[in-house]
């Protein structure tokens, strides 16, 4: 089965500075692939090299079985695309511009745009440029969704829009993939890919540190914890939780007569649970960290080259 994308040593520079190094990767038509990875990890760049917004300064890339540079318009009418940086203005309406899109990109089933602006909650008879980030970004996304592609390119989707709009929208990339459509869906939200993704790759400085599917990677993993204690000083919780240092450093200290601690968790927290039982836990928030802080932390650089030789990768 011919795949996706397929890309093989992709390299792209800008001056004396590496945007992506080595990039070899594919991605198997009917799936999620989520690409990841801290700013500057070359994800928008590779994104823009898919589309020829942007050519390799070496390597090869082919998308839906063509090379991206001379495909043209007809390649790029089967791929769906959201940018990372959404521009829209004028004086025009969703619903016109979601038009003249509509007779760029090929046909769209009778109430297929409605069907969309109604899951998202668009309102498409405003002007464009009324429209707040996140109600531009429902437009982005309908544009992208309308005329069900056969490929899904999306970079930071859900940038600007409220839980349910995105709950909504990871609805919208399921319900793709059970289509028969492939999402490439590039994140800073970890959530968004643990729901939705079949593969992921890494990025980091241009090149994949780690790859494979979420579960093996263990995104997961690394959380960061916030207990307000009540009852307490901080030099006994100092004391009672420092077991768990230094593979797990906590930070004991405190304000308005509350001891607040916080710790970065990897693996189990069952052991931080049990001894903050000790003390009246007045709250408790066990929070996802952002991805560079995750990333780098499971993959930094030695550790991630390791992790990606089991499957082949760079």
């Amino acid at each position: 089965m011919t795949p996706a994308i397929e890309l093989e040593s992709l390299h792209k520079r800008f001056g004396r500075h590496t945007a992506v190094h080595d990039l070899t990767l594919s991605v198997a038509p009917g799936t999620v692939f989520g690409l990841i990875g801290p700013n500057g990890a070359g994800k928008t760049t590779t994104l823009r090299m898919l589309l020829d917004i942007i050519r390799p300064t070496s390597g090869t890339a082919r998308v839906l079985g063509e090379d991206p540079r001379t495909g043209g318009p007809a390649l790029r009418r089967r791929i769906g695309f959201v940018p990372g940086e959404l521009r829209m203005e004028g004086r025009v309406t969703g619903r016109a511009l979601l038009d003249f899109y509509a007779s760029v990109s090929g046909s769209v089933a009778p109430g297929r745009v409605d069907a969309l602006a109604e899951r998202l909650g668009c309102d498409l008879t405003r002007p464009v440029r009324t429209l707040s980030k996140g109600n531009k970004q429902k437009v982005g996304l309908i544009q992208a969704f309308m005329h069900e592609p056969p490929l899904l390119v999306l970079d930071e989707p859900t940038s600007g829009l409220d839980p349910l709009v995105q709950r909504e929208f990871l609805s919208l990339v399921r319900e793709a993939r059970d289509n028969g459509q492939t999402v490439l869906l590039s994140s800073h939200v970890l959530s968004e890919i643990q729901q939705t993704a079949d593969d992921v790759a890494v990025l980091s400085a241009g090149s994949i540190v780690a790859r494979g599917a979420v579960a093996d990677l263990r995104l997961g993993a690394v959380r960061r914890v916030r207990a307000v204690l009540t009852d307490a000083d901080a030099e006994h919780v100092a004391r009672d939780l420092a077991p768990l240092s230094p593979s797990h450093p906590v930070d004991v200290r405190t304000h308005d007569d509350r001891v607040i601690a916080h710790a970065t968790i990897e693996g189990d927290i069952d052991p931080l649970v049990k001894l903050l039982a000790r003390f009246h836990v007045a709250e408790l928030v066990i929070e996802e960290p952002d991805l560079e802080e995750s990333v780098l932390r499971l993959y930094g650089e030695d550790g991630g080259r390791a992790a990606t030789r089991p499957n082949g990768g760079n």
